[in-house]
């Protein structure tokens, strides 16, 4: 059972709004730095940078990479969803982390495996139930809905 709440990390999108209001001539860069392999299994590595305003020197460089078709937003969006995680990374470096330094971005990516895990394990409705409460209270519940809705009508016709 995941030891986080989810609800307790700052999204990418909070850290950008935050470190706009603080610093309004602000400016966020970012680079794709590699891509390698075939399409639909690149795998992309994004670097970020953020300033204060255009005079002055860098104050965080961030890193990510995501392969495609790697999960759900790796589907169809791995090269922007590395550039996201950069970005959130960049800032975090810049001092603008909140309580937590991953974000809640990097954090359902734990999450999200560990409930397949647990999905696939379930042997009762009450257990899927719970799994279920757990990733809407997340909000992970679209990633791992079907599973869940399968693994039910598994247990129903009493497979395992």
């Amino acid at each position: 059972m995941a030891k986080f709440n989810l609800n307790d990390y700052e999204t990418v999108d909070e850290r950008i709004q935050r470190f706009r209001r603080d610093n309004p001539n602000s400016r966020i860069e970012t680079e794709i730095i590699d891509y390698q392999g075939d399409i639909g299994a690149t795998r992309w590595l994004v670097q970020a940078r953020v300033y204060k305003d255009s005079d002055s020197p860098v104050m965080g460089i961030g890193h990510a990479f995501e392969v495609d078709g790697t999960g759900m937003a790796n589907n169809t969006s791995a090269c922007e969803n590395a550039e996201t995680s950069a970005v959130g990374r960049a800032l975090a470096q810049a001092g603008y982390s909140g309580s937590k330094r991953t974000t809640r971005e990097e954090m359902a990516k734990v999450l999200i495996p560990e409930l397949r895990e647990r999905i696939a394990k379930a042997t009762t409705k009450d257990e899927t139930r719970n799994i279920w409460n757990e990733a809407n209270r997340n909000g992970v519940l679209a990633e791992v809905k079907q599973a869940i809705l399968d693994r039910n009508e598994q247990i129903a016709n009493g497979g395992q």
